[in-house]
């Protein structure tokens, strides 16, 4: 799955001697997946026809157990590398921990039908991947990633580092004939990357056949993203000294955007494209039911450096369907069809992992979808906008329930440095308010499925690049939320009343220029307290988090605090109320936290935070 600086190294060299006699609802630039055109980038190639003259099989005969042992000298193994499209793997890659839960992979001694897949590209640049044997009539079929197809390929059943390959305690079986969706491309992140899944039939090693010798793994689909699985996998010696295969087990979700499963499981380094995820194990048989393998989006995980956290732990797979079984049976019975151009099937909704939300811009609730419950607009760092819609089931682990894209990434929302939801209109949808990085004030009267609408200007000037932080709320009296609060820079704290009809002519101090207020860091405007008038949520530089209750013309009305000084609120990066609960109050608290995890604080009122709730992600 990604490139490792330092080689396998581990063969031992008694092997000389035998010298001689094997990506919203997110952008790479973003670290998350995000949809992508159905046509393959100019220039891409599917993953069949990247070996050269015959894209199925090896191009002579003479690619025997003899000629494989000679042509994987020790050198050869040492270079091996991931072949996936990660970024290089190196040593002094190190991050922060998320707060989002990660499963630990352990090294094991390993299960006889899992082993090291070593191929060589072009140049004769040699990669290696993991591999599985699977059932078929022939009784030598392995299963592997897409992007893993390539020449001089040998499966290594239970590979042993200890050993030389010729003493290897399941022997080394050369691939003969490679099955791989025509239509896959490798290492993609568009909807293709679907298809990262690939076949391969070994040769028999005289008159022993693999699935006789290691035993072979059954497949099958999964019923849901969602399920508990084994993933195995021969990360590289660089990042696993004693070269073992590691395990890990853990709960998979669904990939937004794709027909994939993504796991976070710790530990896994280059080298597990293509490791089986077991839904169920015989360790005693060394065999197991197969629901998927290392791959998909840009060859099975986020886009990121080996520094960043997600690097080592989050995997993707894809979700095995009718495609894949449609290969699996060709590959069974040794033919080579053409399926057609890929068409994604429906999609379940995914909120999307940590990975993905580290990168979660600005966040603004309302009722965006028209349902009178509140839904969650997000800009992120690339410049892309999503809605997600609520999902009015007053679930806090499922506040949402769809999500629809409103801007492609690189759009002119990368520009927006403040955004807040209200109520502009008696009908109709909320709306936004934005403050551009120019200066400029704009609001969308509604926004709804299809975009934002109605925009006007309410102030363009160089100013406004100074206001730090909006919220908007129902702080003066009338039926609409439509009153907007700053926190200027140099410290002082402004409303304005009815900005949809008066715009922003006309501004009344809250708060004189002072040194406290610019360590406001998020603002957000909610019905905590009960009062007449919206509340002002205030998290603060160090963690403290406090309420303003009743907050209106005449002024912030004191301080309730909920969160004290040097809490570890001082990472909750972005931060909105809203109603995602079962009412209509909006007293319930989203926050992206720094790690990228999502955490919902339902029913704040003035006795503080009561309950955390980890929404599915």
């Amino acid at each position: 799955m990604r490139k490792p600086l330092v080689a396998r190294v581990a063969v031992s060299l008694a092997c000389c001697a035998l010298a001689t006699a094997v990506t919203s609802p997110v952008s790479l630039a973003a670290g998350r997946p995000a949809p992508a055109p159905t046509s393959p980038p100019s220039g891409a190639s599917s993953a069949a026809a990247d070996l050269a003259g015959t894209p199925e099989r090896p191009d002579d005969d003479a690619w025997s157990l003899a000629e494989a042992l000679q042509f994987w000298t020790p050198e050869r193994i040492a270079s091996a590398t991931d072949p996936s499209g990660r970024p290089r793997s190196a040593l002094n890659g190190r991050g922060t921990s998320p707060r989002a839960r990660a499963y630990g992979g352990r090294q094991f001694a390993g299960i006889s039908s899992v082993g090291i897949l070593f191929t060589a590209g072009a140049g004769m640049r040699t990669h290696y991947c993991t591999a599985g044997a699977v059932q078929s009539k022939g009784r030598n079929l392995i299963l592997t990633a897409g992007h893993c197809l390539n020449s001089k390929a040998v499966f290594v059943p239970k590979y042993d580092p200890s050993k030389t390959l010729e003493r290897q305690p399941y022997g080394i079986w050369p691939v003969d004939e490679w099955f791989a969706d025509k239509r896959y491309v490798r290492n993609s992140k568009g909807p293709e990357s679907d298809l990262d899944y690939a076949f391969a039939r070994v040769k028999p090693s005289g008159t022993r056949n693999l699935q006789d010798t290691v035993g072979g793994n059954t497949l099958a689909r999964p019923a849901a993203p969602e399920n508990t699985v084994t993933t195995i996998g021969y990360p590289h010696v660089g990042r696993n000294p004693r070269d073992r295969p590691v395990q890990c087990t853990g709960r998979t979700q669904a990939l937004p955007g794709y027909n994939q499963m993504r796991i976070d499981c710790a530990g896994m380094w280059d080298g597990v494209s293509g490791g089986p995820f077991f839904a169920t194990l015989d360790r005693a048989r060394g065999t197991g039911k197969i629901i998927g393998n290392v791959g998909g989006w840009n060859g099975g995980g986020p886009g990121v450096p080996a520094s960043h956290p997600a690097y080592n732990r989050i995997s993707y797979s894809p979700v095995y369907s009718d495609r894949f079984f449609r290969l699996y049976d060709d590959a069974d019975n040794g033919r080579h069809n053409d399926f057609g151009p890929y068409v994604q099937p429906a999609l379940p909704f995914a909120m999307g992992g940590w990975e993905q939300w580290q990168n979660a811009r600005l966040l603004a609730s309302g009722d965006f979808a028209g349902d009178k419950g509140d839904d969650l607009l997000v800009v992120w760092s690339d410049g892309s906008v999503v809605l997600y819609q609520g999902s009015a089931t007053g679930d806090p682990r499922h506040p949402f329930s769809t999500v629809y894209r409103l801007a492609a990434p690189g759009s002119i929302w990368r520009h927006a440095r403040a955004i807040a939801g209200g109520r502009f209109a008696g009908s109709g949808t909320d709306g936004l308010v934005v403050r551009w990085s120019d200066g400029e004030l704009s609001e969308y009267r509604h926004v709804d499925k299809t975009g934002f609408h109605d925009e006007k200007t309410l102030a363009k000037h160089a100013n406004w690049q100074n206001a730090r932080l909006i919220a908007v709320g129902r702080h003066t009296p009338g039926a609409l939320r439509d009153d907007l609060v700053v926190v200027w820079a140099n410290g002082s704290v402004a409303m304005y009343a009815d900005v949809d009809s008066k715009a922003v002519r006309r501004g009344t101090f809250l708060a004189r220029p002072n040194r406290t207020w610019p360590h406001a860091v998020q603002i957000s405007s909610g019905r905590f307290t009960g009062r007449n008038s919206d509340d002002l949520l205030v998290r603060w530089v160090d963690g403290e988090t406090t309420i303003h209750p009743g907050v209106d013309f005449a002024g912030l009305h004191g301080e309730i605090k909920i969160r004290p000084p040097r809490s570890p609120w001082s990472r909750a990066d972005v931060v909105t109320a809203g109603a995602f609960g079962p009412g209509t109050e909006r007293n319930d608290v989203l926050v992206r936290w720094r790690d990228g995890s999502v955490t919902l604080h339902p029913d704040v009122d003035k006795a503080g935070l009561h309950n955390e709730a980890r929404p599915v992600q």
